[in-house]
Parts: structure tokens; C-alpha cells; sequence
């Protein structure tokens, strides 16, 4: 019952060796990576972006400017998504607002590298390729995996429309409290300073939390297994991410507020 249930609001798993492969590896690496945060394990960008680094490896590793490294990360998801539109053309509203909504959300991230983020440090380039091709496959399943249901009948309860909400207020709050990160260092300035104004008063990520809830949207637009795998994982990565940033923050700063969760408000 509970199964009959949860299909009324999903497309069945499409019968692809693909898509069933790419849906355990994005939820085990994604959920690796976030225990791997909480344990101290870092991706080594933004203000970890040195973290895992000693003196015996450190020569061996290849460094990328910020900015590039952003770049690489964002850069190849957001043509997917637009070359996308020339592979499968005309496949219905579901696949044109799905393939819009993933293009949309990755040409946002490769504005922001070019024009709103201030960088202070480095990125680590065995961090930034795992991340590129996280980003890379999940936009190449979701747009695949869409273009499989196409034969399929509808999902008895339609959440295109509230994922078109969810995911818009997503983006628009991923992408203010990023503008307000920027503004809090001066021109030539470089180090961190405790985020105020938005939800920072109440989490240190909330453009992390605003992450999580795009790819729920994401999913409410989609309706595909893949689709939700995909925003459970994220979800674990960055509750480990924003865990070990609130933990940064705490051990730098001593009046940082004790009462700030890391990216749930008032729970976590």
C-alpha cells in the first residue's frame, strides 16, 4: 500500500542499466562525502579550500584559482543542460520546464563564479573533479531519465506547479544570500567575516538550504526516482558541509552566535 501510494506521485523506474547505475553511485558518493564532512574529510574549496593539505602531499597536488575551479565545476553541467534541448527536442511540458529548470539553475552558478563571488583562496582540482562530474552526470540522468517517461502515463498527482514554486524561491535565495556573502569583504580584502542580514541570523548556510530546496523542486517537476535519489543525496552533502561550517566558524570566531544552526533553522 505504502508503494501504491508513493507511485502516485512518481513516474516508474525506467527499465535502463544507466539509470539504475547512476542512482546508487549519486546517492552513495553523495551521502560518502557528507559523513566525510562531519568527520573532517573535506572537498578542498571555499574556506576548506586548503583543509586536507600536509607538507608530504601538498607539492603533489594541482592548484586552480577559484574562479577557474568554480568554472569547471558549473561550466559542463550548464551546456548539458542546453545542448539538451537540441537532443530532445519537443518532449512535452514536464521535459521542457525540467531541462529549463536545470539549465537555469547551473547558468545562475556560472554567473555568480564570473561576476558575484570575491575569492580568498584556492581549489584543489582531485576536489573540484569528483564535484564536476556529480554535477555533469546528474543533469545528463535527469534529462535522460525524463526523456524515458515520455510513453508513460502521468503521475495521478501533478507537482509540476509546486515545484516551479519551490524551485524559483530556491533560486532567488541561493542567489541573494551568495550576493550577500560578497558584499562582506571590502575590494582587496581576503578574509572571512561572520554573514549577517537574510537567514544568516538563524543558519550560517542558508544559501546551502536554499540548495537543497531547488533540488526538491527539481523533483517535484520531474517525479522520476532519479530525480529524488538525486536531492537526497545533495541534501546529505551539504547537511555534512554546512555542519563542518558552522564548526569553522565556531573555532574562528569567539563571539560567533551559539544559537545559529548550520543550514536547518532552529533544528540543525
Amino acid at each position: 500500500m505504502v508503494m501504491s501510494m508513493f507511485y502516485n506521485f512518481m513516474f516508474p523506474q525506467p527499465p535502463s542499466i544507466f539509470i539504475t547505475a547512476m542512482s546508487i553511485i549519486s546517492f552513495v558518493a553523495s551521502s560518502s562525502y557528507g559523513i566525510s564532512e562531519i568527520r573532517g574529510k573535506h572537498l578542498n574549496y571555499s574556506k576548506f579550500w586548503n583543509a586536507n593539505n600536509n607538507k608530504t602531499n601538498s607539492g603533489k597536488q594541482i592548484k586552480l584559482s577559484s574562479k577557474v575551479g568554480m568554472l569547471l565545476l558549473y561550466t559542463p553541467a550548464f551546456l548539458a543542460g542546453a545542448v539538451s534541448f537540441w537532443i530532445f527536442p519537443n518532449e512535452g511540458l514536464r521535459s521542457t520546464i525540467l531541462q529549463g529548470a536545470l539549465t537555469l539553475h547551473y547558468f545562475k552558478r556560472v554567473f555568480e563564479s564570473l561576476f558575484v563571488h570575491k575569492y580568498s583562496g584556492s581549489m584543489i582540482l582531485d576536489s573540484a573533479i569528483p564535484i564536476t562530474l556529480s554535477y555533469f552526470m546528474s543533469t545528463v540522468t535527469m534529462i535522460y531519465g525524463q526523456h524515458l517517461t515520455k510513453d508513460c502515463p502521468e503521475p495521478q498527482i501533478n507537482l509540476i506547479y509546486p515545484g516551479i514554486v519551490l524551485f524559483l524561491v530556491a533560486i532567488i535565495g541561493n542567489l541573494y544570500h551568495h550576493f550577500l556573502l560578497s558584499k562582506l569583504r571590502g575590494k582587496g580584502e581576503k578574509e572571512y567575516k561572520i554573514p549577517k542580514g537574510g537567514l544568516f541570523g538563524i543558519v550560517i548556510c542558508p544559501h546551502y538550504m536554499f540548495e537543497i530546496i531547488d533540488f526538491y523542486g527539481v523533483f517535484f517537476i520531474s517525479q522520476t526516482l532519479y530525480s529524488l535519489i538525486f536531492a537526497i543525496g545533495t541534501t546529505f552533502y551539504l547537511l555534512g558541509r554546512s555542519h563542518a561550517t558552522r564548526n569553522w566558524y565556531l573555532s574562528k570566531f569567539e563571539d560567533f552566535p551559539k544559537n545559529v544552526m548550520a543550514v536547518i533553522p532552529f533544528v540543525f
